[in-house]
């Protein structure tokens, strides 16, 4: 077992306008599973590209041991060959034995090894990549978000082998991997960084109640201050009072009261030395007071504009069959299924199963999108007048910056960036070219467009890839509220399960 220690570290991107770490200090071992956790843009991705030398930096970071980072750059002319035959230029001195090995934990044949990457699916890319990952020895892992655009049934296999190992850093914003594959938490909180002992749910659980008590201390505070001001703005009116009261007052025409004055001179002090006892009473108080609910997660409760349909069932689908043209086998067959009026509807199923291609066809239906040259069979119809907000799951298209975005969607710029604040992303973001944006910040932008646009239909495509945990149960929370109908897909489930009112399966 070894110890990583960051001591005083500071670090901002050449001509950014603030730091991203500043003074941080903290100590973790390497034989820990680390869950990294913390709101987008908060520089969970920086931290350990820091680690891995990318970036000259202030302060110091001590470690004897050697770092590797999941994802591996797997170039264009890579993917056209089998992993075998380029695994050690991605991890140096890698043996196929080895990966073969850890490919086996994960589920997965050595075959895949030996098929064109590109051809490989999503879920067997990261097998691949973990297994090359894992295949080394003494090295400490930075494993960043794994399971972005996996299915479920690849997600339980990356969650169940992670569970088994040690020794990595696992950023994610998965409630459900967190929880199963971590036995400490390193929180970027909104103010301070902390290590804790446990996993998510254990660290949340902590938080709510020290935010409770820090609120309650809080509160108590209040009081206190505006009881000693009143105290004290009592005190300094009797003060007052008694130093006017010297006024007028002749000692050599009253020689029976020369100590009157006197009397009145030491009360005076006396009050005023009171009044300011009182005043660093108060800012003692204060002192304490600004300590707390600096790290408070309190996400302002959104707001959504769904519309009302003259029609209950707005989407109709029976004996359903899409094949591409060309294709042999239809992408899925026999789908039936509706979508009525408050209907939250999760498309589930593994990679391929044409969850996507759905979506495209109802939007095109509906009047969104491009042409898609499918061959249809069965009973695939919209409400007329569908009126649908849409997510998508490629954030590529974003271009240029917030004004040209609003404009081109016709929204409420005022609003639209009132709602990313409500998301968590700072004002000096609003500055900022979108392509510029992390990937967690370029969902929120599309999923505040989705907010701010009323429809009667809300269709999301994986919408929560990169996205910070507090945003999804932000989020989470919000639609429970407004109950808006919705097609959706999105594989983590925890969020499915507390979401949806019904799963449409797709095999």
């Amino acid at each position: 077992m070894a110890q990583i220690g960051v001591n005083h570290l500071t670090f901002a991107y050449e001509g950014s306008f603030d730091n991203i770490f500043e003074d941080v200090s903290f100590t973790i071992d390497t034989d820990w599973r680390l869950g990294f956790i913390g709101r987008n843009g908060k520089g969970k991705t920086t931290f350990l590209s820091l680690l891995l030398g990318k970036y000259p930096y202030s302060g110091s970071i001590r470690t004897g041991t050697v770092f590797d980072y999941f994802p591996y750059p797997v170039t264009q002319e890579q993917k056209k060959e089998p992993a075998a035959e380029f695994a050690e230029t991605l991890k140096s001195g890698c043996e196929l034995w080895r990966v073969i090995c850890e490919l086996e934990l994960l589920g997965e044949s050595a075959e895949i090894l030996y098929r064109p990457f590109e051809t490989l699916s999503p879920g067997e890319r990261t097998k691949v990549l973990l297994a090359v990952l894992f295949s080394g020895e003494n090295d400490f892992l930075l494993i960043d978000e794994p399971t972005n655009h996996l299915d479920q049934e690849a997600r339980e296999a990356v969650k169940r082998y992670l569970a088994g190992k040690k020794g990595f850093i696992l950023v994610s914003h998965d409630r459900e991997l967190l929880d199963a594959c971590v036995d400490h938490v390193l929180v970027l909180n909104r103010r301070t960084i902390e290590v804790q002992s446990g996993n998510f749910s254990s660290w949340w659980e902590n938080k709510r109640r020290r935010d409770a008590f820090e609120m309650a201390e809080n509160e108590k505070h209040k009081k206190e201050i505006g009881r000693l001001r009143e105290a004290s703005a009592r005190t300094e009116q009797w003060a007052e009072k008694s130093e006017r009261s010297k006024i007028g007052f002749d000692p050599v025409k009253d020689p029976g009261h020369g100590g009157k004055r006197a009397y009145i001179g030491e009360k005076t002090r006396k009050l005023q030395s009171r009044v300011t006892q009182m005043q660093k009473r108060i800012d003692r108080e204060i002192e304490e007071k600004e300590n707390l609910l600096v790290d408070l997660e309190q996400p302002v409760d959104l707001k959504l504009m769904p519309l009302s349909h003259h029609k209950k069932v707005l989407v109709n689908v029976r004996d359903y069959s899409v094949r591409y043209e060309g294709a042999q086998d239809p992408v899925f067959s026999g789908l039936t299924f509706q979508i009525e009026q408050g209907d939250r509807a999760a498309l589930h199923g593994e990679n391929g199963c044409g969850k996507t291609t759905l979506i495209k066809v109802l939007l095109q239906k509906a009047g969104i999108g491009g042409p898609l040259t499918v061959q249809e069979i069965g009973v695939c119809e919209t409400a007329s007048g569908l009126v649908i907000s849409y997510v998508n799951q490629d954030t590529s298209q974003l271009r240029g910056d917030i004004p040209a975005f609003c404009e081109k969607r016709m929204l409420d710029r005022s609003l639209f960036c009132s709602i990313l604040r409500q998301l968590d992303l700072d004002r000096v973001q609003f500055v900022k070219r979108l392509e510029d944006y992390s990937e967690g910040q370029k969902k929120k932008v599309l999923l505040a467009a989705s907010l701010l646009t009323g429809a009667h239909l809300y269709v999301w495509d994986e919408p929560f890839n990169y996205i910070d945990v507090f945003s999804r149960m932000q989020i989470e929370k919000l639609l429970l509220e407004y109950r808006p109908t919705m097609l959706f897909v999105e594989h983590d489930r925890r969020f499915r399960e507390n979401v949806a009112t019904k799963v449409i399966e797709l095999r």
